[in-house]
């Protein structure tokens, strides 16, 4: 990790620690930051601690779930999840990530926020997904990751669930 995404990260680390008492809100950009934060430190922990919609912490657990029975019904064996979770289209991780256009819905309660990754070495490997983010109900509003759509129509979710696939 280079110098400035370590302070970065640093930074986010400290800000989240000691607004713990304060009620966190997030703009969809925002969420952007920590995310490109957090996948190019390949630490995706900021993101799972409070920034994932309740259907999304659902869905992870379930593939988390049936990658330790995999695990033990086939030691020695990759599991499906053997890379980490899908977080992003590639699992290379690169060398930069930046937050490209945000788009929000029309009342403002749902969010797209393009990730471009690129890496300089190989400038054709450039990529972007993008998070689709829901706001929070209640009066602490705030915008949560639901899901992302990756390269070739698939998403996170659909990720999760096709790595189990041969196992149905």
């Amino acid at each position: 990790m280079n110098l400035p995404t370590t302070l970065a990260a640093l930074l986010l680390a400290i800000s989240l620690t000691t607004a713990q008492a304060e009620t966190l809100t997030f703009t969809p950009d925002q969420v952007g930051d920590i995310f490109c934060i957090s996948t190019l430190a390949d630490d995706m922990s900021q993101i799972e601690a409070g920034l994932l919609t309740p259907e999304l912490v659902e869905a992870i657990t379930i593939a988390e779930t049936r990658n330790a029975q995999f695990e033990s019904q086939h030691p020695g064996d990759k599991p499906p999840l053997g890379d980490g979770l899908p977080w992003r289209s590639y699992p290379d991780t690169a060398d930069s990530c930046t937050v490209g256009a945000v788009t929000l819905s029309d009342d403002a309660t749902a969010a797209s926020v393009e990730i471009n990754y690129s890496f300089k070495a190989e400038p054709s490997a450039n990529y972007t997904d993008t998070l689709q983010l829901k706001q929070t109900t209640g009066t602490d509003r705030f915008y949560q990751l639901d899901d992302i759509e990756q390269l070739d129509g698939q998403t996170f979710t659909t990720a999760l669930s096709a790595a189990f696939s041969d196992q149905d």
